[in-house]
């Protein structure tokens, strides 16, 4: 079993992309077969190279190992030999429409109520016609001529799928410069790279068809690929999930404290009517089916992503996040704020709580109770122990308990509604800190 992951390297990977890559890289798992990484970077345009190292970086992060990666920049030779075999055998044919033309025809069809089809007009070209045009400085482009037959295939997620391909464009396969485009060349290196189940989402599911005929155009020895097209995600609303929104991208999540594990664990399992539950990549593989993946379209939840991420954070120990802490931060401190926060992001701001200066919100209401507060503060040094000390005297001193007690010292301290518990806090703070805040916050 040969499976690959083929993203273009014109932008961030983005949570669909990453999907779509852990599920090929869990399938191979879990069927003991080989996971290719390949750069569809034939747009000399768009495709960047720092593209490709933060992809690399992000696919890394994820957790994924893969051979290659291979790069289809370097494989323009084995592109070139595959189309003068379609050249020679009559299926790739010239063409000379401007896209202002193109355009043109495909309005004209649509006023006639017509499928704006393309006519096949480079098929019916003389020899002198095209000589003329390449004369006047006209460059052609390469349309594939598509069979005239309907094609079909046995999907391993959506099911059954037919297409006819004369309800198609014959697709163009090699631009007027001379770049081939992904239809194209992702059917040589499927062939030569032996991919033996091709993972990707539901909107390449056109695209099949016309691969399947031309794999077959090619006269490859190998069998046609098995294919498994995932419905898309959606957001939260169930609209298209858009490539565009910036915080959906994988570094993005990545920077904002999402843990590589919440985040593999919440994908593999989106569309599937399981519930996910933190596990290592291999422990997900061991398990993997593509059959459990529904055939509706899975709905993006950053806040189910979220409680996921929690469930992991909790039971991170020091040491796998003492990297991404903030300078001076301690094995205590971790195990104080690792069961509140939703994100790794968020222990910064528990660290300035307990390590720098807030200014915690005016209380004056309070003022009184807030200095009897600070008065009371015992003498450091301070442990677990010094909360319940300090709390039972000074309840003793003013009469108050429960939320009249706590709310208000936990605002002062802190600046925030709820969080850690204040008798691991206030040790981590510190007698002069907390005095400083109840005072400030007395007015």
């Amino acid at each position: 079993m040969r499976v690959r992951f083929a993203p273009s390297p014109t932008g961030p990977l983005h949570v669909g992309n990453a999907r779509v890559a852990l599920v090929n890289f869990l399938f191979a798992r879990r069927h003991g077969g080989v996971f290719f990484l390949r750069f569809d970077d034939t747009d000399p345009d768009r495709s960047r190279p720092e593209h490709a190292e933060a992809i690399l970086r992000d696919l890394g992060w994820l957790g994924l190992s893969w051979q290659g990666p291979e790069r289809q920049s370097e494989r323009l030779s084995a592109y070139e030999a595959a189309a003068s075999q379609l050249r020679q055998s009559g299926r790739l044919y010239a063409c000379y429409e401007t896209e202002d033309e193109l355009e043109r025809m495909r309005a004209a069809l649509r006023r006639r109520g017509r499928p704006p089809v393309y006519d096949r007009a480079g098929l019916r070209l003389t020899e002198a016609e095209q000589s003329r045009l390449d004369a006047a400085g006209r460059k052609p482009y390469w349309r594939f001529r598509l069979s005239e037959r309907t094609v079909a295939w046995h999907d391993l997620v959506i099911g059954e799928r037919r297409i006819p391909l004369p309800s198609l464009s014959d697709p163009v396969l090699i631009r007027e410069d001379a770049t081939p485009l992904y239809t194209f060349t992702s059917i040589v290196d499927d062939q030569d790279f032996a991919i033996t189940h091709v993972i990707r989402g539901e909107d390449h599911v056109t695209n099949t068809a016309v691969q399947i005929d031309l794999w077959e155009a090619l006269g490859a020895s190998l069998p046609l690929p098995s294919f498994a097209h995932l419905p898309l995600l959606t957001d939260e609303s169930g609209g298209k999930l858009s490539k565009r929104l910036g915080s959906l991208a994988i570094h993005t999540l990545r920077e904002d404290g999402i843990m590589a594990e919440a985040l593999a664990c919440y994908l593999v399992r989106l569309g599937t009517g399981g519930d996910p539950e933190p596990a290592p990549l291999e422990t997900l593989a061991q398990s993997f089916d593509l059959s459990s993946f529904s055939r509706s379209s899975a709905r993006f939840d950053m806040h189910q992503l979220l409680l996921l991420n929690r469930r992991v954070l909790q039971h991170l120990p020091f040491s796998a996040v003492a990297d991404r802490l903030p300078q001076g931060a301690t094995e205590e401190f971790w195990l104080t704020v690792r069961n509140n926060l939703d994100l790794l992001s968020e222990a910064r701001w528990w660290w300035q709580v307990v390590a720098g200066e807030i200014v915690p919100p005016p209380l004056e209401a309070e003022g009184a109770f807030l200095h009897k507060a600070a008065s009371l503060l015992p003498p450091e040094p301070w442990d677990c122990s010094t909360w319940k000390t300090f709390s039972d005297a000074l309840a003793a001193a003013t009469g108050r308990r429960g939320k009249s007690l706590f709310h208000p010292l936990r605002l002062a301290l802190t600046g925030e509604e709820d969080g850690p518990a204040l008798a691991r806090l206030l040790p981590l703070m510190g007698r002069a800190r907390a005095a400083t805040r109840l005072r400030q916050a007395a007015g």
